[in-house]
């Protein structure tokens, strides 16, 4: 079922409670398929949005919730008895879909209802997102403030454009000399804390820098018998297919090669691992004596060693796509990304809990605030705003 208006009718025979059992089956499966996942998601959102007498949301929310609950566990109970355990792990896997999609949901509701609930920062000025910005460090050392008016930079045959077509400033990189190629000199294009840039490099494939991230590639590839470059923090890449000459990604001690494939870096020194996303195509990952071949939904965590896990992509690439998505992440890996996206210090009161985790989805074009009730509806956690200042309270 791939329908909007098709997903939305039985979503809504269910919470009238008249639907037939393969009617039941058929809910269950779009939750489990990523296709009727997004449709599904995207029809409860909006449920939870309505406001008149005749359906209240969160009455909605929690008979749906309990009767959830009730047919899964009848559905286990008395259809996989005759089956074999796999369609247990099946159901299983659904359930737990099913509690993602509306623990998302129960958030787009917080925090479109936070005020009425009494759930205020505490805070002497709110905090503005992050935006377009970063500076590019030209081979002389000269740098370069790139326009927050714009989002990205292109480097092609030692012109500096941005990715609308004007010119980045009189300054060039020379990449020819009475017609011959000149070697290669090193560019590096920084993002501060609160900002973001795209960068198209010299042989055509796309970066998306995240805040607090530094990327140093060559002016050019010609001469060179591959394509590295290095990164600190995270990125995004669209790497354009050469199967000559490989396209490596060099990060506090790992190495990531492809040949051209869709693919996110994290590699922030102060998280605990670096973690590395493959979206299609595929990747080696290379660290700590060890390799690792990816495929796409997978992600290479390097610590110690290198694990292997397969992972919802999505979330990992939210960034990329203008939200905070949070999955039962930790409390100080949350306000980690918060700290860099808004440029804040953040403090605790005590010593942050390691059992304390979040689920949500919130836009990164909210000012800090939004974030921060979100957090503080579930009632875990408060917080106190100071000029670029935050302390976390826990409750």
């Amino acid at each position: 079922m791939n329908n909007s208006q098709d997903i939305k009718a039985l979503y809504q025979r269910y919470l009238d409670n008249d639907y037939t059992a393969e009617e039941l089956d058929e809910l269950l499966e779009c939750f489990y398929n990523s296709a009727g996942n997004h449709e599904l998601s995207s029809v409860i959102q909006r449920e939870l949005e309505v406001e008149d007498d005749a359906r209240q949301s969160h009455p909605v929310v929690q008979s749906l919730l309990s009767r959830l609950d009730h047919d899964l566990m009848a559905a286990l109970n008395e259809r996989d008895k005759a089956v074999k355990t796999t369609r247990l792990w099946y159901r299983i896997a659904v359930a737990a879909t099913i509690g993602v999609i509306l623990g998302f949901s129960m958030f787009f509701y917080i925090n479109k209802q936070g005020d009425k609930d009494g759930s205020h920062v505490m805070a002497d000025i709110d905090i503005a997102p992050g935006k377009n910005m970063a500076t590019l460090v030209l081979p002389n050392g000269k740098t370069i403030s790139l326009s927050d008016a714009k989002t990205g930079i292109v480097i092609d045959a030692g012109k500096l454009t941005y990715n609308d077509g004007s010119v980045v400033s009189a300054k060039s990189i020379r990449a020819k000399k009475g017609g011959a190629v000149l070697p290669a000199e090193n560019l590096t294009v920084s993002t501060p804390r609160g900002g973001q840039y795209d960068v198209v490099l010299p042989d055509g494939t796309k970066v998306w820098l995240n805040a607090a991230s530094l990327l140093k590639f060559p002016s050019n590839f010609a001469q060179l018998k591959d394509r590295r470059v290095e990164l600190i923090g995270e990125a995004y890449f669209e790497v354009t297919k050469n199967k000559n000459k490989p396209f490596i990604v060099k990060s506090m001690g790992q190495e990531v090669q492809v040949l051209g494939t869709h693919f996110n870096v994290n590699s922030y020194p102060d998280e605990a691992s670096i973690k590395t996303t493959l979206i299609e195509g595929s990747v080696r990952v290379s660290g700590s004596n060890k390799q690792v071949v990816l495929e796409p939904n997978q992600q290479a965590v390097l610590s110690d060693g290198i694990q292997v896990r397969s992972i919802d992509v999505d979330n990992e690439i939210a960034w990329k796509n203008g939200d905070f998505v949070f999955d039962r992440d930790g409390l100080e890996s949350i306000m980690r990304k918060i700290s860099r996206w808004y440029d804040v210090e953040v403090f605790y009161m005590e010593k942050p809990d390691k059992e304390m985790h979040f689920g949500g989805i919130v836009s990164r074009a909210k000012n800090i605030s939004a974030v921060l009730k979100i957090m503080q509806s579930t009632g875990q956690v408060s917080f106190k705003v100071q000029g670029r200042k935050i302390t976390v309270i826990q409750n």
